[in-house]
């Protein structure tokens, strides 16, 4: 049973060219999912695996108090790794067939005020290299609304200044191409002639856009504390997450009129459907506006 888990994760890196996290998901829903069917179920093959086994997991992870997402979650990667285990002819069924996912509650997301944004890119100081590329990466996410994830895994020759964009690689590996602006624009020059070049190592040459303190690709990790740090030098009392900043350019585009269509396409969102929860929060912020300001309201 491990070795078609094994079988299935391969095929995702292969074939479908899944992220990394989005790997590290799957290994984790199925080895819990594995175990549960092992050792509380006494299952030795995924071909005893009935509809029954799978409800009574998900009731599991329910009972555990876990979140209506985190099931939704489980419940696409056990159906996902049934498909494959019926295409590769691994088993006779499919008992995911008629395995409905739960409802998810949607929050919109936390977004920063137009004020907010200018307090955060303007807090990285430009006396050290450090100080150039924390600049530079702030107005890159807020000036494309790029995940950070594709954000750091760009190279030198993903940044196309001189005609305005840049090219990223999103979910599944799917390249997009995405326009930057002249505040951004500026930042990473600024940054490559005046940051890069002092964080480049001798002993690890690299193609990659954004680098740490050894010279290497900067990691997600990397870019969340350095963004806490400076959330609380600029006096933001808001909880930011490496996300905040992709929403509150989305939310700004639509409120001043931009195309929901053009959104989605720049967001690299595969389903329009995921773009509209921006909508809800520019309806939501007018609402705000409206009972602060109106005499009336």
């Amino acid at each position: 049973m491990r070795d078609q888990i094994k079988d299935f994760i391969h095929y995702l890196v292969v074939e479908r060219g899944l992220s990394s996290n989005t790997i590290v998901s799957y290994e984790r829903d199925l080895k819990s999912y594995y175990q549960f069917l092992s050792e509380e179920e006494n299952i030795g093959s995924f071909n005893e695996v009935s509809r029954l086994h799978i409800i009574q997991f998900l009731k599991k992870l329910k009972d555990s108090n876990k979140s209506s997402k985190t099931i939704a979650r489980h419940t696409a990667s056990i159906r996902s790794f049934h498909q494959f285990l019926l295409r590769e002819k691994a088993a006779g069924s499919d008992p995911s067939v008629q395995i409905e996912s739960p409802q998810i509650e949607r929050s919109l997301p936390k977004i920063l005020s137009l004020e907010e944004v200018e307090k955060l890119l303007d807090t990285p100081l430009l006396t050290s290299p450090f100080g150039y590329r924390d600049k530079a990466m702030l107005e890159l996410l807020y000036a494309t609304g790029i995940r950070v994830s594709e954000m750091i895994q760009l190279n030198l020759a993903d940044v196309h200044l001189t005609m305005g964009f840049i090219r990223c690689y999103g979910k599944g590996n799917k390249e997009r191409i995405v326009p930057i602006g002249r505040a951004a624009t500026e930042a990473i020059t600024s940054y490559i002639e005046r940051g890069r070049v002092h964080l480049l190592s001798a002993k690890h040459p690299t193609d990659a856009l954004f680098l740490n303190h050894h010279g290497k690709r900067i990691s997600r990790q990397g870019f969340w504390k350095n963004l806490k740090k400076i959330t609380i030098q600029a006096n933001i009392k808001k909880e930011l997450t490496p996300h905040t900043l992709r929403h509150s350019f989305a939310t700004h585009l639509l409120e001043n009129g931009a195309d929901l269509r053009a959104v989605q396409e720049m967001l690299g969102h595969a389903d329009i459907s995921t773009t509209q929860i921006y909508t809800h929060v520019t309806k939501t912020r007018l609402k705000d506006v409206y009972k602060q300001f109106h005499p009336r309201a």
